[in-house]
C-alpha cells in the first residue's frame, strides 16, 4: 500500500494527523534535519570569528546565505540530504555534504568548506539539534496548549463559583463544595505543572567524541574550546552549556522535561475521569451537534468521548514519555546508540500528550451545568450537615456531640424535618440554633465561591 492518511500505522499520521500538524515540522525527520543544518552553520560562522589565520571572518552576504539556508530549508532540501545518506549511510555526514554542495557555487565559502563539521563529533551536531527541537515544541506548541486549557478552567472556576454541588469522599457523601472551587483546584496544580515543564533547562554540548576537546585541542591547542563552545551553545543557539559529558549530552534535562510533562498529563487525566464521572451524575450536559451519532443502536446518547479519548492519549503520551526519560540518561561507557533510535520517538510522545490536549479542550468547551440535577443531589443529602451541628456543639460544650450525630444520622435517610428537629431540641443559645436551623446543604459551602474567585 502507498503511504496515506489511511494506511498510516500511526493514527499520528493519519486519522489524528490534523490534531497535531504544529509538531510535525518541529519533531519529524525534517525537523531534525532541519536543526542540524542550522548547528553546522553556526558552528561553522562562528570559527569563522575564532580568530583563526587560515579561516578570516565571513563576509556579511556569506553569513546571509548560510543564514538563508537555515530559513528557507525545505522538504526538497530535506529529501536531497536523504538521498546522500543512501550512500553515506550517516545521516550527519550527509548533512556535512550537502552543505559543502552548497559552497560549490561561492568563492569565499568553497575555500574554507573543510571547516564545516570542523572536530565535531555526530553528536556535538545532534545533542543540540534535538534541544533546539524540544525549545521549539515547548515554547510554540506545548505550553501553549497546556495554557489554552489553564484559561478554560480558569474560566469555568470563575462562572461556576458560587454553583453548590455535593461532594463524594470514598463515593460517599460528604461536605459540600462548589463545582468552580473544584476546578479551581485543577488550575492550581496545572500552573504549578506548567511551570516545571517551561523551567527545565535544555542543555546542550560540543566537546567532541568523548567530552575533552581532543580533536579541538590538536589543531588549535591554545584556543579556549570550552568558553568558546559555550558561547555558540547559549548565545547564538539559545541552549543552556553543559560542561561535563561523554560522547553524548547524558539527557537528563530530556528526562526531567518528559517526566514534567507527563505529571501534567497525569493530573488531567484525574480530571478527564473525575468530569466523566460528573456527566455520568448528570451534573454536566453535553452540547450536541447535528449529525453526531452517539450509538449505533441507542439515539438517546451523548457520550463523553472527548474526555475518554483525553484519558486514552494522556495514557499513551505517558507511557512513552516515560520510557524515553528512564531510558535516555542510561548510556553503556561513553556511549550506545540505544538513544538514538529511541530520540526519533520524541514527536510521538509529545504528540499523544497534544493530542489529548484537544481533546480535552473540546470536550470543556462542549459542557453545560445542569443546576437542577446538582441541586437535587444536594436535597438529598442532608446528612452532610452533621458535620456542621456537631462541631457547634462541640464549641459550647454539650455532650458527646459526634456521639449523638453518629448514632443519630449513620446509615440512616435523612430529610430537613429530621435534621431540624435535632437541632430544634439543643440546648444551644438561640442565635447559634437560629444559624443552625437556616442552614442547608446548598449553602453548607464554607470558603469554596472566595477560592474560586481568586484563582
Amino acid at each position: 500500500m502507498n503511504l496515506s492518511a489511511l494506511s498510516a500505522l500511526s493514527p499520528l499520521d493519519g486519522r489524528y494527523a490534523s490534531k497535531v500538524a504544529a509538531l510535525r515540522p518541529l519533531l519529524s525527520e525534517f525537523g531534525l534535519m532541519h536543526r542540524r543544518v542550522q548547528v553546522e552553520i553556526e558552528w561553522f560562522i562562528a570559527l569563522s570569528d575564532a580568530g583563526f589565520s587560515e579561516f578570516k571572518p565571513l563576509s556579511e552576504a556569506a553569513r546571509g546565505l548560510l543564514r538563508g539556508l537555515v530559513t528557507r530549508f525545505s522538504e526538497a532540501d530535506a529529501q536531497a540530504i536523504k538521498d546522500i545518506e543512501k550512500t553515506t549511510n550517516h545521516d550527519v555526514k550527509a548533512v556535512e555534504y550537502w552543505l559543502k554542495d552548497r559552497f560549490e557555487s561561492n568563492a569565499e565559502l568553497k575555500k574554507t568548506g573543510e571547516f564545516v563539521h570542523f572536530a565535531c563529533t555526530s553528536e556535538d551536531i545532534n545533542n543540540t539539534s534535538h534541544g533546539l527541537m524540544l525549545k521549539a515544541a515547548r515554547q510554540d506548541v506545548i505550553l501553549p496548549a497546556v495554557d489554552k486549557i489553564i484559561a478554560k478552567l480558569t474560566q469555568l472556576a470563575h462562572d461556576f463559583a458560587a454553583v453548590p454541588m455535593l461532594s463524594r469522599t470514598h463515593g460517599q457523601t460528604a461536605s459540600p463544595t462548589t463545582v468552580g472551587k473544584e476546578v479551581a483546584n485543577v488550575v492550581a496544580r496545572l500552573k504549578n505543572a506548567r511551570e516545571r515543564i517551561a523551567a527545565v533547562k535544555l542543555l546542550a554540548k560540543m566537546n567532541g567524541a568523548v567530552g575533552n576537546y581532543n580533536a579541538h585541542l590538536s589543531a588549535y591547542p591554545d584556543h579556549d574550546w570550552e568558553a568558546f563552545s559555550q558561547r555558540v551553545i547559549e548565545k547564538q543557539l539559545g541552549l543552556t552549556f553543559n560542561p561535563y559529558t561523554i560522547q553524548i549530552e547524558p539527557h537528563d534535562y530530556m528526562a526531567e522535561l518528559f517526566d514534567a510533562v507527563t505529571r501534567t498529563n497525569t493530573i488531567l487525566i484525574d480530571w478527564s475521569r473525575d468530569v466523566w464521572g460528573y456527566i455520568s451524575l448528570g451534573f454536566f450536559k453535553q452540547k450536541t451537534k447535528e449529525g453526531e451519532v452517539g450509538s449505533s443502536t441507542m439515539p438517546h446518547k451523548v457520550n463523553p468521548i472527548d474526555f475518554e479519548n483525553a484519558e486514552g492519549n494522556f495514557g499513551l503520551a505517558n507511557a512513552l514519555l516515560t520510557h524515553l526519560s528512564q531510558k535516555l540518561p542510561i548510556s553503556r561507557w561513553q556511549r550506545d546508540l540505544t538513544d538514538s533510535t529511541v530520540l526519533r520517538n520524541m514527536g510521538v510522545g509529545l504528540g499523544y500528550a497534544l493530542l489529548g490536549y484537544d481533546s480535552l479542550l473540546r470536550g470543556l468547551d462542549k459542557l453545560q451545568l445542569n443546576e437542577a440535577a446538582l441541586s437535587d443531589d444536594l436535597d438529598g443529602a442532608w446528612e452532610v450537615l452533621a458535620e456542621p451541628i456537631q462541631t457547634v456543639m462541640r464549641r459550647f460544650g454539650l455532650p458527646e456531640p459526634y456521639e449523638q450525630l453518629k448514632k443519630f444520622t449513620r446509615g440512616q435517610p435523612m430529610t430537613r424535618e429530621l435534621m431540624q428537629g435535632f437541632i430544634a431540641g439543643l440546648s444551644l443559645p438561640e442565635a447559634e440554633k437560629q444559624r443552625l436551623l437556616a442552614m442547608t446543604p446548598a449553602t453548607y459551602t464554607g470558603q469554596a465561591a472566595a477560592l474560586a474567585r481568586k484563582i
